[in-house]
C-alpha cells in the first residue's frame, strides 16, 4: 500500500498545484457555485472522459488526465462548499483555500486507505473505463440526493460520494501514468 500512498500524493500534488495556480489567476470565484452547479461541472468532465474512451476521433487536444484532474478539484471544491456554505461573493484567499483543500484531501485519502485495506487494492485490476463509469454512477446518485434536498434514508450522503469520485479519479490517473 506504500506505493499507492506515494502515487496518490503525486496525483494530488499535480491537482493541488493547478488549484493554487487557478486560485491565483481567478481568486475564489468558485465559492459562489451551488452544489448542483459543481455536480454538473463534474458531470461534464466525466461525460467527456467517457466520450474520449468511446470515440476514435478527438476534436479538442486535451486527454483524459486533464479531465480527471478537473473532477478531483471540483469534488474538493464541492466538499469545501459543503463545509463552509455557498457565498454571494468570493471570500477566501489562496492561503485559506489551500488549507481547506489540504483538509479535504487528508480526510479523503484516509477513506481511500481504509477502503483499500478492506478491498485489497481491487482497483488495480479495474479498467479506467470502469472507474469512469463508477464516477458517472456516483454523479447520478448525487444528483438524486440533491433533488431530494440532500436527504437520504439509508444511503451515504453527498460528501461520501464526492470523496469516492476523488478516489476513483486518482486511481484512474495512477493507471494512466502506469500505461
Amino acid at each position: 500500500m506504500q506505493d499507492t500512498s506515494k502515487q496518490y500524493d503525486a496525483v494530488i500534488k499535480t491537482c493541488r498545484d493547478l488549484f493554487i495556480n487557478k486560485m491565483t489567476d481567478y481568486g475564489s470565484a468558485w465559492r459562489i457555485l451551488r452544489l448542483p452547479s459543481l455536480t454538473d461541472q463534474i458531470f461534464i468532465k466525466a461525460q467527456r472522459i467517457r466520450g474520449l474512451q468511446q470515440n476514435d476521433v478527438r476534436k479538442v487536444d486535451e486527454g483524459e488526465q486533464s479531465e480527471f484532474i478537473g473532477i478531483i478539484n471540483y469534488c474538493i471544491m464541492a466538499l469545501i462548499q459543503l463545509q463552509k456554505g455557498v457565498v454571494e461573493q468570493p471570500d477566501i484567499e489562496v492561503e485559506e483555500a489551500t488549507v481547506l483543500y489540504d483538509e479535504q484531501v487528508k480526510i479523503t485519502k484516509q477513506l481511500m486507505q481504509d477502503k483499500n485495506h478492506d478491498y485489497g487494492e481491487a482497483w488495480r485490476d479495474m479498467r479506467v473505463s470502469s472507474l469512469t463509469d463508477l464516477i458517472l454512477q456516483k454523479l447520478l446518485r448525487v444528483k438524486q440526493i440533491e433533488d431530494n434536498s440532500g436527504k437520504t434514508i439509508v444511503s451515504e450522503g453527498i460528501d461520501a460520494n464526492y470523496q469516492d469520485m476523488i478516489n476513483y479519479a486518482i486511481f484512474a490517473m495512477i493507471h494512466l501514468t502506469e500505461q
